[in-house]
């Protein structure tokens, strides 16, 4: 894949914010003069109570009136421009990373490697709301907190030793309300995760669930943890709610004290009435950033999360440096020495073969050898732990999986189809060119089919392919994987729902990729399939315990003693 390489690495969100600086200069630049400007309604008190009430003037009156509204028209316009920027850079923020995203979660899924690799989207989703939203300006305004209390400060000493107090007690809840809701919150996330995926999983097979009448037990066992995420969530909405409560009322009660000592210092004489509600107003100013930053602690902690989540899935899916373009693989296939663990389990142990164009390899071997893992590995869709695959001598890790996709063709045990017409599943939602398209729904024994149907190629799949039956999703995804004629074709169980009809249309199909020169490998216990194969590869507890000819093979001449031949399917003959 195409992407910028300059971002690799742990701190690849952080460069990519990094590169919005100029928006951020800007939305600091609009912060400082918008928080200037919140010293509007102060002055203008301070110069109503001193200036026009102790004068007279009604001149003096509506002339400062006419200033302050046009100050609080410019404060409207720049706020708007803050927030307009803030939704801009949110947005630009997504496009530079929302690629490297979308490629870490499929990497994460096909390697198993990261845990929460399904949240990818939703962490992106999470990062650009809040670096787009009114929280990211709690983080502008902090800072203007000392300006307030500085000019709180020049009204009087004591006012400004009382708004420091109020305010030193606020920042301490603040800290309070992070020290006992951070872990809650957390755990809530991981908990609304797991159950999130444990629904999703549950759906997916919500035909196997109805027919069994499991709905119970998984009802059960998704309520067990929808349990747990309420306990958490209400943990953090109740220690929440006990911290803004108190924050709420010592900000009240901060305000009239101010406004209690004001009047005392009036009464001695060492302010003006001015400067009494000045100082008021002004006390509200100081405790708003650190109201602000109490308000967005929260959705802070959830945002830190999700940037964490993706700075690990980034960092579990490096880009690789950029190559020179190789080309065209003609479809030389070598194995070297592949292995394949998860967990403890090793699933493939040792696996060395060779293939040259216009091979038909046949994997055979007792349930859980290895043979649908290995065909996973050979195309790519999953990493194996060890050892090399090479297509044309190059590993494949170091083909542009955009461009080499073009090359393969894959059709696994699960048939996937996907939203679309039948049309663009067959091109892999490429480019459609028609005749391609109809040439491979020929080749598959598809073409009649598809015609009876009430669209014909422009008919719309639903999700999990619907409404194809298992034997036409099969053939169907068969004209998908010899699309354009692949150079490597690797089928799992290709003949699984298969009728005779259409069993007959993939054996004619693998004998138009043989002549086409194409590389195939086909996981079978089928008779009529396997004899197609030019070579068999016999796994066995994930290791290779034949590969050599299937003629030899069949007429008994295997090398060594130790090697048997494994049974086939009851429906098959003796190879």
């Amino acid at each position: 894949m195409k992407v910028n390489n300059e971002n690799n690495g742990p701190g690849e969100i952080f460069s990519a914010i990094r590169a919005c600086k100029k928006e951020l200069w800007s939305i600091a630049l609009f912060s400082a003069i918008t928080n200037l400007l919140m010293l509007t309604p102060s002055i203008y008190m301070l110069q109503v109570y001193d200036r026009v009430l102790a004068s007279g003037n009604k001149i003096t009156l509506v002339m400062l009136t006419v200033i302050v509204i046009w100050l609080f028209i410019f404060l409207g316009g720049l706020e708007w421009l803050r927030s307009v920027i803030a939704s801009r850079m949110g947005n630009q923020l997504d496009m530079r990373i929302n690629r490297r995203i979308f490629y870490a979660v499929f990497e994460g899924y096909r390697s198993r490697s990261v845990q929460y690799a399904a949240q990818g989207m939703s962490d992106l989703t999470q990062l650009r709301q809040f670096s787009s939203g009114n929280a990211v300006f709690a983080f502008f305004d902090a800072p203007w907190f000392f300006l307030y209390l500085l000019t709180i400060f020049l009204l009087h000493f004591w006012l400004g030793i009382m708004a420091l107090v109020g305010a030193i007690v606020l920042l301490f809840l603040a800290w309070l309300n992070q020290k006992i809701t951070t872990q809650a919150v957390k755990r809530a996330g991981e908990l609304s995760a797991e159950a999130s995926r444990q629904v999703n999983a549950t759906l997916s097979q919500s035909g196997v669930i109805d027919a069994m009448g499991m709905h119970d037990a998984f009802y059960q066992r998704w309520l067990q943890q929808h349990r747990d995420f309420l306990h958490q969530q209400n943990q953090v909405g109740e220690r929440g709610a006990a911290v803004s409560t108190a924050t709420r009322m010592l900000r009240l009660t901060l305000q009239s004290l101010m406004l209690g000592m004001g009047a005392w210092l009036v009464l001695l004489e060492e302010i003006t009435p001015g400067m009494m509600i000045a100082g008021s107003i002004l006390s509200g100013r100081v405790m708003a950033p650190i109201d602000q930053i109490i308000a967005i602690w929260r959705p802070w902690i959830q945002t830190r999360q999700s940037w964490q989540r993706l700075e690990s899935l980034l960092a579990s899916a490096p880009l690789s440096p950029s190559r020179l373009p190789l080309p065209p693989p003609t479809g030389y296939l070598k194995c070297e020495h592949l292995s394949h663990r998860e967990g403890i389990h090793s699933l493939l142990r040792d696996i060395s073969f060779e293939l040259v164009p216009g091979d038909i390899l046949g994997i055979i071997g007792p349930s859980g050898a290895g043979k649908s893992t290995l065909a996973a590995a050979l195309v790519g869709a999953l990493a194996p732990t060890g050892g090399k695959i090479r297509l044309d001598g190059a590993e494949l890790p170091h083909w542009d999986k955009n461009i080499l996709g073009s090359y393969i063709g894959y059709l696994p045990q699960d048939i996937q189809l996907f939203q679309g017409t039948i049309a663009e599943n067959i091109a892999r939602f490429s480019i459609n060119d028609e005749s391609k398209i109809v040439a491979a729904a020929r080749c598959a024994g598809v073409h009649e089919l598809i015609l009876q149907l009430p669209l014909g190629y422009d008919t719309p799949l639903g999700e999990r392919g619907h409404p194809l039956s298992g034997g036409q999703k099969q053939r169907v995804a068969l004209a998908r994987a010899i699309y354009n004629t692949p150079v490597l074709l690797v089928m799992d169980e290709p003949d699984a729902s298969l009728d005779d009809g259409g069993r007959a249309a993939l054996i004619s199909a693998i004998m138009a990729q043989k002549n086409a020169g194409s590389t195939q490998i086909i996981v079978t216990h089928g008779s009529a399939l396997l004899a197609c194969a030019t070579k068999l590869l016999v796994l066995n507890n994930g290791q290779v315990n034949y590969f050599g000819s299937a003629q030899a093979l069949r007429q008994g001449k295997v090398p060594n003693e130790r090697q048997r031949q494994p049974a086939v399917r009851d429906d098959a003959v003796a190879i």
